[in-house]
């Protein structure tokens, strides 16, 4: 099953933060801006003045005699429509008046004094009451530069709000988000990077569970606090298992217990009939019930209790195992070899633990070569025991699952599929390691390399 899309903490921390922050500070300036301009005080690009002084500067021309009229344009009229309270005065440098509407008394005569002023905006400060608000400008137009003065008489044009919300955005909001974007990406690494730390340790913890080594919980010391459910989950469940592997266990050994009864009963039985060839097979039959018994008791054994590890020869003890199991491999038609390339290699182990492995592998051997042939036990330098036969050998594609408990790969064997498991049981508890290789007459090699003591 493929696994999900990993993501990212911090780059999701980041990003999000980023779009936080810029979300906000776009508010705070929108607020801002409405503010301002509801009440009256916005003194930027949203002028409402400045349709008027277009449509007025558009619109102005002069008579036959030099006066200064107002020439019939759709602006105005529109502008005019649209704006019933509008006025404005028009004064030219030689003192000619154009008005419209009703002029404020407080800037009736407020251009006359201020024509030397390019443009001005007459209002109030913040906190007075509101009053009257004034525009004064010199404009060029048809009719020369005049001074044009108005009061607020227009609504603000679309484009004009969307050309002052974009400035203002790009020269406030953005440098803001850019500023807070930069210090987001350098602080929040180290943040997370410091807040998850606890969750290294957990990590290795987690490394080291396995089932030969039961009891195994994560620390929740330096874990945040919302990833404590978490690893508490995960020592739940793993002290779930440890409880359903002891259960399986104690039935195990129980059976195991309660089987070699009855087996020694049967078997006692069946050797007092007379001989004949349905007595043979049940005889072996039981004997193979027993061997299982008993190697689910070795089982038990070797996971409840260390092994007594001694100092001990591994060229003397391959040597018995070889002398032990001769007679058997003769009478099943094998040839049985002992090879030393070393005098003597020192090794800690349990002598019957160690027996026992050695002792499964060459029975293996024998049950599954396939046919008459060559077994050799051979025992080289750095701790290496090999058991060869000269037999149709293992696929490569099912040399890791014989050593699974219970795995035949031939379903007419007579074995029960443990005794290579316990083989490896053995081996993994002296720290050692066991492979399958092709043997040099091209059946199967089992491969040993226990490690040695130090001198």
């Amino acid at each position: 099953m493929r696994g999900g899309t990993r993501h990212s903490l911090k780059r999701r921390l980041v990003t999000r933060l980023i779009a936080v922050q810029a979300a906000v500070v776009a508010l705070v300036v929108l607020a801002v801006f409405l503010t301002l301009w509801l009440g009256g005080h916005f003194a930027s690009k949203l002028e409402p003045e400045d349709a008027i002084l277009e449509a007025v500067a558009h619109a102005l021309g002069r008579d036959s005699g030099g006066g200064l009229i107002l020439r019939p344009t759709r602006q105005l009229a529109e502008l005019r429509q649209r704006s019933p309270d509008l006025w404005f005065v028009v004064r030219d440098k030689d003192g000619a008046i154009l008005s419209e509407g009703r002029v404020p008394d407080d800037y009736a005569r407020i251009g006359a004094f201020a024509m030397r002023i390019g443009q001005a905006r007459f209002g109030w400060n913040l906190g007075d009451p509101p009053g009257q608000i004034a525009r004064l400008k010199q404009m060029d137009t048809a009719a020369g530069r005049v001074q044009v003065l108005t009061g607020p008489g227009s609504d603000i044009p679309l484009r004009r709000i969307v050309w002052a919300v974009t400035i203002s955005f790009a020269g406030i909001v953005l440098p803001i988000v850019l500023v807070m974007a930069l210090a987001t990406l350098t602080a929040t690494p180290l943040v997370v990077g410091r807040a998850l730390a606890g969750l290294t340790t957990v990590a290795e913890k987690a490394r080291q569970i396995d089932a030969g080594r039961r009891g195994g919980r994560l620390p929740l010391d330096g874990v945040p606090a919302e990833v404590v459910p978490l690893v508490t989950a995960v020592n739940d469940a793993l002290a779930r298992l440890d409880d359903g592997y002891e259960r399986r266990q104690r039935f195990l050994v129980d059976a195991a217990h309660e089987l070699r009864t009855p087996i020694a009963i049967l078997t006692t039985r069946l050797e007092a009939l007379d001989d004949s060839p349905q007595r043979q097979r049940l005889l072996a039959d039981a004997a193979r019930l027993s061997n299982l018994a008993g190697q689910l008791l070795d089982l038990q054994r070797i996971d409840a209790a260390p092994c007594a590890m001694t100092s001990l020869d591994l060229v003397a003890l391959a040597r018995e195992v070889a002398a032990d199991l001769a007679p058997l491999a003769i009478a099943a038609g094998f040839e049985l070899s002992f090879e030393a390339r070393v005098k003597t290699m020192k090794v800690r182990g349990d002598p019957l633990g160690l027996g026992r492995a050695l002792t499964n592998l060459v029975q293996n051997a024998i049950d599954h070569a396939g046919r008459p042939g060559l077994i050799t036990i051979t025992v080289a330098e750095g701790g290496i025991v090999e058991i060869a036969d000269d037999g149709n050998g293992i696929p490569a594609a099912q040399r890791e699952q014989i050593f699974e408990p219970f795995q035949r790969l031939d379903t007419r064997s007579h074995g029960n599929g443990l005794g290579l498991h316990l083989v490896v049981e053995i081996v993994r508890l002296h720290g050692g390691t066991i492979a399958v290789v092709d043997a040099p007459g091209g059946g199967a090699c089992f491969r040993i390399a226990l490690p040695q003591p130090e001198d």
